[in-house]
């Protein structure tokens, strides 16, 4: 019996551009919106080139950092050159050698749901960056990291996360808002990636509006705290266990 593994189509395009293909350009395939083109080189974004939120996130975090989704490990390396102790995580293969060969000193290949080893102690603020909290994937899948988020923070640890809400997809000319009241909520999107004519399998990930995610931290026994937003509707939440 033969065995087939879905390509890692970021981490493709991630090594690709880290040994020297600055021009490589991932396809981003979404089932509510045009197609767009991703610069591979904008995961590896140097402070200065970081989004005014990403920036201000790394400015308030704290102790012991666990980077989700950390793909080429920007955020983690500056915090490293801060004095910090970094662990980055992501799922995609060629992610985490692209991070190894970088320099980032602790790295690891596992989903945001994956438990803390014994030997390891919890931590003092979790990054979901990039809209990274998208990583969970749906409302569902919001609130099962929330309650599992509570096994990898330190009693007065944070979560600092981005999300923004994509309401405006569903717009009409005049400015209606179109939007399905009996289906799946609007914020719960579904992405594929290809790359040098691969395609990978889809995925879901989650947009959530600011009002719904106080609504999940507050039932989850977390603070929701809106620290910026910016002109693309894009925001940074601090979340803490109330």
């Amino acid at each position: 019996m033969t065995t087939t593994t879905a390509p890692d189509i970021l981490g493709r395009a991630l090594l690709a551009c880290h040994h020297g293909d600055t021009t490589a350009t991932l396809n981003v395939h979404c089932n509510v919106a045009e197609d767009e083109p991703l610069h591979a080189a904008y995961f590896f974004r140097t402070l200065l080139q970081m989004p005014e939120l990403e920036r201000l996130a790394l400015d308030e975090s704290r102790g012991r950092v666990l980077d989700l989704g950390a793909g080429a490990g920007c955020h983690s390396l500056e915090l490293q050159g801060r004095g910090f102790e970094v662990k980055a995580v992501d799922v995609s293969a060629g992610a985490v050698q692209v991070m190894s060969e970088r320099g980032v000193r602790t790295v690891a290949r596992h989903d945001l749901f994956a438990p803390l080893p014994p030997t390891e102690v919890p931590h003092d603020t979790i990054l979901l960056l990039m809209n990274g909290l998208g990583l969970t994937g749906t409302l569902e899948g919001l609130d099962k990291f929330l309650a599992h988020a509570r096994t990898l923070l330190a009693p007065d640890g944070q979560i600092l996360a981005t999300s923004s809400d994509v309401r405006y997809l569903y717009e009409d000319e005049d400015g209606a808002v179109l939007i399905n009241l009996n289906g799946p909520y609007y914020g719960e999107v579904e992405y594929r990636l290809s790359y040098a004519g691969q395609t990978g399998e889809p995925f879901p990930w989650l947009f959530v509006d600011a009002a719904l995610l106080n609504d999940a931290a507050e039932a989850a026994g977390y603070t929701a705290d809106f620290l910026s937003e910016d002109d693309n509707g894009q925001y940074l939440v601090r979340l803490q266990l109330a």
